[in-house]
């Protein structure tokens, strides 16, 4: 964790020289006011709206998707980077209905662990009110020490307020913000708060990563390293992400202060996203500052992006029958073995060459890396439906193991020779309608109730002794949260597993 922090450590600056809302004290605010109209966009409603149009009016025509499930866009004053956000907004249906918005921005001046979720009143900008669902809100502060009310951290911060207006502008329909404001780079902390917000990423709801991308290397080195960062992001994998901002930050690239400035919100969302099966991480638009100011020695860039659902039901996946030879499990776990290593002695990633993997394990399909230390588990992480391959999702599940499960500290160098890998890959998930098509200790289950999901391994049935209802029961309960009996009215899904280790399998040097 130490070198994930350093790594970070440039992130903290601050950006907005806005000034702070005239009121003082807690009790004394009640709807936020707007504190950068008349600096990052205009302060009287009448030209507001005609700037925004302006920038809708001159987009190209799309179809707005009924499948986004989230949004990312900049921060910066309007003349900069208004049209790369209003081309994002620009996805949605305007005649949409959401249920909440949950916008993630980062809080640029003010350090504070977690997030600061605004919880006093409602949001004000020229354009009128923006409601806070304050019930919500609340209530995640009240049962969660992650999220909490920081005063200070919302009084002057723009990442958020500049969102709004294109907001008002183009949905015709009305809507509630949970405005959040991220103010932790505690890497297990993020993941945390993502496992609190996952039950609210449905389709009722649509989220918003507020942030600009590289800060102030020169034009061409900004849109080398805004590529890279956004590729990373259509991975919709977090590790990618964080491989990412290292390397960019490894490359000592003159004058670069960050390659995202919200990277913690998009974290969030990525923790989550990566989670939901199947979804396509789309790039929208991309321009730099140089482009509106033609001053290409230092630049600030700016990605548009939509998170798009699969539109395919679960119910209508096939449990194909799907094997891997001996051979291919040696090869996987080579590779969690050496990625292990690599990872934790340097911090490097190493690459998976595509001619030494045989088709099989090519195949898009699911998987688990489990880690043991004395036959205790000490990191687990894994992916259902992912949009690359099997060997890749081995190698970046070896990583996640064991730096990103919150449960554990990283895992260190003089651990590795007593770690023993274990990887579960996974079949397609079929629908069953009662528990008697499972079969204990073969098939692992997913339970799915409203906004609520969560899955056991096949292998853990036969590892606790558990016979079937304790296998639903603790499933729904201590997975889901749904409660012990919850699995009876939700969603039953099957998969299998192929499990594999290195106790049993050999691997040649």
């Amino acid at each position: 964790m130490k070198q994930v922090v350093f790594i970070f450590t440039g992130l903290w600056f601050a950006l907005s020289t806005a000034c702070a809302v005239g009121q003082e004290g807690d009790e004394a605010l009640k709807d936020r006011m707007p504190v950068v109209a008349g600096q990052f966009y205009p302060a009287e409603k009448k030209a507001l709206n005609r700037q925004l149009a302006s920038y809708f009016e001159s987009q190209p025509p799309v179809n707005a998707h009924d499948s986004i499930a989230a949004l990312v866009a900049p921060h910066a004053g309007y003349r900069f980077s208004g049209r790369v956000a209003a081309e994002a907004y620009h996805q949605l249906d305007p005649g949409r209905r959401f249920k909440n918005i949950f916008i993630l921005a980062p809080s640029h001046s003010v350090q504070f662990e977690g997030a600061s979720l605004y919880s006093k009143g409602h949001y004000q900008t020229p354009l009128g009110q923006v409601k806070v669902n304050r019930e919500l809100v609340n209530r995640l502060i009240r049962e969660n020490d992650i999220f909490s009310y920081q005063p200070e951290a919302h009084k002057s911060e723009h990442s958020l307020e500049v969102q709004l207006p294109f907001l008002q502008h183009h949905l015709k329909e009305p809507f509630q913000i949970v405005p959040i404001l991220t103010g932790t780079h505690d890497l297990s902390e993020i993941r945390e708060m993502a496992g609190l917000l996952k039950p609210y990423f449905n389709r009722e709801n649509l989220f918003v990563v507020s942030t600009d991308f590289s800060h102030y290397p020169a034009y061409q080195a900004a849109r080398e390293v805004d590529s890279v960062t956004a590729e990373a992001v259509t991975q919709n994998n977090p590790s990618a992400l964080i491989r990412a901002i290292r390397s960019n930050a490894g490359k000592e690239v003159d004058r670069l202060a960050t390659s995202m400035c919200g990277w913690p919100g998009m974290l969030t969302l990525l923790h989550m996203s990566s989670q939901t099966g199947q979804m396509e991480v789309r790039k929208i638009r991309y321009q730099n500052s140089g482009d509106v100011t033609g001053d290409h020695s230092r630049v600030v860039g700016y990605w548009a992006m939509a998170f798009l659902r699969n539109q395919a039901d679960m119910s209508n996946t096939s449990n194909m029958d799907f094997q891997i030879t001996e051979e291919d499990k040696r090869s996987l776990l080579r590779i969690a073995r050496t990625t292990l290593q690599r990872f934790v002695r340097e911090k490097e990633v190493p690459p998976v060459e595509q001619d030494q993997v045989t088709e099989q394990v090519k195949v898009h399909t699911g998987a688990f890396v489990t880690l043991y230390k004395d036959e205790e588990l000490r990191g687990c992480v894994g992916r259902f439906n992912p949009d690359m391959p099997l060997y890749q999702v081995v190698r970046d599940m070896a990583v996640a193991a064991c730096s990103e499960d919150m449960r554990f500290s990283p895992v260190e160098p003089a651990e590795l020779d007593d770690i023993r890998i274990e990887i579960s890959v996974l079949t397609p998930m079929r629908k069953v309608s009662s528990p008697e098509e499972i079969e204990l200790g073969h098939d692992g289950i997913y339970i799915k109730k409203g906004p609520f999901a969560g899955t056991l391994l096949p292998q853990v049935a036969v590892k606790t002794g558990w016979s079937k209802e304790e296998f639903l029961g603790h499933c729904a309960r201590d997975k889901v949260g749904i409660g012990w009996d919850g699995w009876k009215n939700a969603d039953l899904y099957t998969y299998r597993a192929i499990v594999f280790n290195e106790g049993e399998t050999d691997i040649p040097e």
